[in-house]
């Protein structure tokens, strides 16, 4: 059964930074989709971050480009979420998604959407104070 375990959430000050970890059990990360997600209170899920775990092609959601980073490490089945220049608008709780890629406009990517994931961890709250 496949597990997903975040951690690394914290309060920090506006422009600090965080590293969150998401470590995976009960299966083997190749060609697997590795996701981080946010969702603050009242508002939808959104995508933060995807890699994809074989090829280790990234995609970020327009708000953190430049200041996230998604890495892994599959020796230990983990993905790290690296946040820089944080802001007060960044606070949620970020969850880690995992998945098979999806088929779109002809091939096989990762997914970008919530549904397109179908692990989840428990999430890991991030706030950032002003």
């Amino acid at each position: 059964q496949v597990q997903l375990v975040e951690s690394g959430g914290a309060s920090v000050q506006a422009g600090g930074s965080l590293r969150l970890s998401c470590a995976a059990s009960g299966y083997t990360p190749s060609r697997k989709c590795r996701a981080w997600f946010r969702q603050a209170p009242g508002k939808e899920r959104e995508g933060v971050a995807i890699i994809h775990s074989g090829g280790g092609s990234t995609y970020y959601a327009d708000p953190v480009k430049g200041r996230f980073t998604i890495s892994q490490d599959n020796a230990k089945n983990t993905v790290y979420l690296e946040m820089n220049s944080l802001k007060p608008e960044d606070t949620a709780m970020y969850y880690c998604a995992a998945d098979w890629p999806v088929p779109r406009l002809g091939r096989m990517i990762c997914g970008v959407k919530p549904a397109d994931f179908g692990y989840w961890g428990q999430g890991t709250q991030v706030t950032v104070s002003s």
